[in-house]
């Protein structure tokens, strides 16, 4: 097997060669943000969306991009280039920057890594349980690489045998760790709106038509949730996903939902297109 290559501040290094001081912030303090995008025969998927997240998540956590977005784009396209991985999922990540007294932010390292990602088409069908629980992330709106809690609730996540955790914030519904969340619920297609990470397969589903359904962004509770019609959550690996099961009790009558499946089908159609 040929050796991976990984980008530090645009310059390809062998991954086992890959290396960052252990000064810096992302280390001393998991001070630092990401994003993360798939790419598909070669062809990365909604990249400048990525892109536009990526360096709102940098202004608003108080770091510069040392590089354009030509020059971001270059760096990607000179990684793939090295890597021939035409499937893949390419993880950018910013970090503090190397920091003397291990709180000052200093100047940021770029990180691009690049590995094998392969959508799984039987996915849908088979789709995911959930469990809650009452969490707010912090930053919400930014892509940060702070997932303590999502790691922590592992455990909590296995005991309860579903696959993956909803906050909700004191009964307000609002995400997964790595995905956003929506209903069908009334003729009404819901995502909430407030203090959440507004993903961008996410923003693509708003942007859909369903024949006589709205589609919304729109707070809601953990009772209006327990009458839902459909559920399903969304992200750059997992598309649409149904969404069967939440803290043990069926979504509907259990089984992947029509609309679901329209607009899972509609959004692979749009990548299809490019």
């Amino acid at each position: 097997m040929n050796a991976r290559y990984i980008s530090i501040n645009t310059e390809l290094v062998q991954e086992a060669d890959a290396k960052i001081h252990v000064s810096d912030l992302s280390i001393q303090r998991g001070f630092g943000i990401f994003d993360f995008l798939k790419t598909i025969n070669g062809q990365p998927i909604f990249i400048e969306n990525h892109f536009d997240r990526f360096y709102n998540s940098a202004k608003e956590l108080g770091l510069t991009i040392g590089y354009d977005r030509e020059s971001l784009l270059n760096a990607v396209k000179a990684l793939m280039e090295k890597n021939n991985m035409p499937n893949s999922g390419i993880k950018f990540i910013l970090t503090g920057g190397f920091s003397a007294d291990g709180y000052t932010i200093g100047e940021p390292n770029l990180v691009i890594t690049q590995s094998p990602f392969e959508y799984d088409t039987t996915a849908f069908d088979k789709g995911t349980t959930l469990v809650t629980y009452n969490h707010q992330r912090q930053l919400a709106v930014i892509k940060t690489i702070d997932y303590l809690q999502a790691i922590r609730l592992q455990p909590y996540i296995k005991q309860n045998n579903a696959d993956d955790v909803l906050y909700h914030d004191n009964g307000m519904i609002r995400e997964c760790p790595r995905a956003n969340f929506f209903m069908v619920k009334d003729q009404r297609i819901i995502s909430p709106k407030t203090a959440i990470l507004k993903g961008i397969t996410r923003s693509k589903v708003l942007d859909m038509t369903v024949a006589d359904f709205s589609i919304v962004e729109e707070d809601f509770t953990l009772e209006d949730l327990a009458k839902a019609d459909e559920a399903f959550i969304t992200s750059s690996t997992k598309n649409v996903l149904p969404v069967l099961e939440i803290d043990g009790q069926k979504v509907g009558d259990g089984k992947p939902g029509k609309i679901t499946r329209q607009l899972n089908e509609q959004f692979t159609a749009l990548i299809q297109r490019g």
